[in-house]
């Protein structure tokens, strides 16, 4: 029987992130075993330490740390965009000291070759028969966590590669399929200036990316925290704080985290409204947007919301998830127009629109087929 839960403040004050609101919540019924919630609340307590242990490193720059955290729990990959010096490289290397993974970093160029990234096969001679036959070298993607830095120097035939293997978690060689460890995900760096010599992206291929991050400026007093700690040597040194098992287990606990209706309903209603020519589209979407989230953009949407609630300790996602993930989630699957150009609104500026546009109190329902 269903159970309607109405101004329901999820998790403890002091636990509640500053994107959530109080919000209405219906037709809540599932709830996580004591295993899950003694995991969810380990998992917490681990986001802590992982950041503790990030401040040793990295100055500020809270947000990206939470998403890039909320794509790995996902079990997604994510793009970070930002200019140059704003320490991209260093946060994923940085991550990477901090979790007991296998790394491996490549720097994009316009000569890299597909082979380069994903493996080769060689010729050699078995010393027990003598016979001649094919080895598969496997290439840096075989590793848990890869840094593709400035993916967008390379050429589309060296990217598709690398998508492909990022979407399907596997290499093809000489007829064999070659599966990628697990954990896997990809961290892509790339930077909006000097787009002379670059290929960037489709869209139908940034989309293949379940998050895609905007690295800013710091403010003031991190950049002035940032130029004493390099320029007088006073960096941390990171301390591995997740296991390889622990990542995978908190990965398979996103997946059984209940997601109410009302939340359902949310993120379906935002990704709706975001498409041009629907029934439930806003007038300025019909405006200035081009095209809109496709069915990814909800999956994106509820999976990352249940990433996020489990950071913080909590036992089921909200409204205020879905808010707080909105923007990376959303950011590369919609698309403005010359008219919004024009008018210097820009896919930021409309999932914004929407986020205001979007009720979060209104009860939300499955549609009738």
């Amino acid at each position: 029987m269903r159970r309607r839960r109405i101004d329901v403040w999820f998790g403890e004050r002091s636990r509640r992130a500053p994107h959530e609101t109080k919000t209405r919540d219906y037709n809540m019924t599932d709830t996580l075993p004591p295993d899950d919630v003694a995991a969810a609340e380990r998992c917490q307590a681990a986001y802590e330490t992982l950041r503790s242990e990030l401040s040793k490193v990295i100055v500020g720059q809270n947000d990206v740390i939470e998403q890039v955290l909320v794509a790995i729990f996902a079990r997604g990959h994510a793009l970070l965009e930002g200019v140059p010096g704003l320490a991209k490289t260093l946060l994923v290397s940085s991550l990477a000291e901090s979790l007991h993974l296998s790394f491996k970093r490549i720097q994009f160029t316009p000569d890299l070759m597909p082979s380069d990234v994903t493996g080769t096969e060689i010729i050699q001679e078995n010393a027990e028969t003598g016979q001649r036959e094919y080895k598969f070298l496997r290439g840096p993607l075989f590793a848990n966590l890869l840094l593709a830095d400035e993916i967008n120097r390379t050429p589309p035939k060296t990217q598709a590669a690398m998508l492909e293997a990022m979407q399907e978690r596997q290499v093809s060689a000489g007829g064999q399929v070659h599966q990628l460890p697990d954990p896997f995900f990809v961290l892509a760096t790339q930077n909006p200036l000097e787009q002379e010599g670059t290929y960037p992206l489709p869209e139908a291929q940034l989309d293949r990316f379940l998050l895609y991050i905007k690295v800013d400026y710091p403010s003031g007093a991190e950049e002035w925290e940032i130029a004493r700690r390099v320029t007088t040597g006073d960096m941390g040194t990171i301390t591995p704080t997740l296991t390889q098992e622990e990542i995978i287990t908190y990965q398979n606990l996103v997946k059984r985290v209940p997601v109410s209706d009302q939340v359902l309903g949310y993120a379906w209603a935002l990704v709706r409204a975001s498409r041009p020519g629907n029934v439930e589209t806003p007038e300025f979407i019909n405006r200035w947007a081009s095209w809109g989230a496709g069915p990814r953009g909800v999956l994106t949407l509820v999976t990352c919301a249940k990433a996020r609630a489990i950071l913080y300790g909590r036992h089921h996602a909200t409204v205020g998830d879905v808010q707080a993930v909105a923007k990376p989630a959303l950011r590369h699957r919609i698309a403005s127009n010359y008219a919004a150009q024009a008018a210097d609104v820009d896919s930021e500026k409309l999932i914004e629109m929407l986020l205001e546009e979007i009720s979060a109190d209104k009860k939300y329902e499955r549609p009738a087929a």
